[in-house]
């Protein structure tokens, strides 16, 4: 096993992005409450006096906005635990900080053309496709480096 340390680049790129995707995961609740709030649709009765909204549990674009929010949740994780994987294979800074960088940009841009500004496809598969590839790049970058210590 390689020793990860602060001092690597590599670690401190990864602990850049991390913080940036977490951001955008809690971005997502913001944006499905504005969008609520907008529409004024909420998933709770309670939640609709203040505003005069109604419960609707299927509204398009609210829904959109919290699919966009659970791919995030399904994607965002694995890259989480696989790049800090992926770190122990004692990869190149320069390598290393461009797949962060690209994962990073490619979770971002994916909300903007899934639930910000909605763009046919084939935008929106490009940007969850790139960093869905990322992780397993790093993910067998890992089994491989690792498969030789059994």
């Amino acid at each position: 096993m390689v020793p990860v340390t602060i001092a690597e680049p590599a670690v401190r790129s990864y602990i850049l992005y991390s913080g940036i995707l977490a951001l955008k995961v809690l971005g997502m609740a913001v944006l499905t409450g504005r969008v609520r709030f907008r529409k004024k649709v909420f998933a709770n009765e309670e939640d609709t006096k203040r505003s005069k909204g109604i419960v609707k549990y299927d509204d398009p674009d609210v829904e959109r906005v919290r699919r966009a929010h659970l791919n995030d949740l399904e994607n965002i994780p694995v890259f989480w635990v696989l790049g800090a994987l992926y770190l122990t294979t004692g990869p190149s800074s320069e390598l290393a900080t461009m797949l962060f960088r690209v994962y990073t940009a490619g979770r971002v841009l994916h909300t903007i053309v899934y639930a910000v500004k909605p763009l046919p496809q084939p935008a929106r598969a490009i940007a969850w496709g790139i960093p869905y590839l990322i992780n397993w790049y790093m993910g067998a970058n890992v089994i491989t480096h690792f498969m030789g210590a059994f």
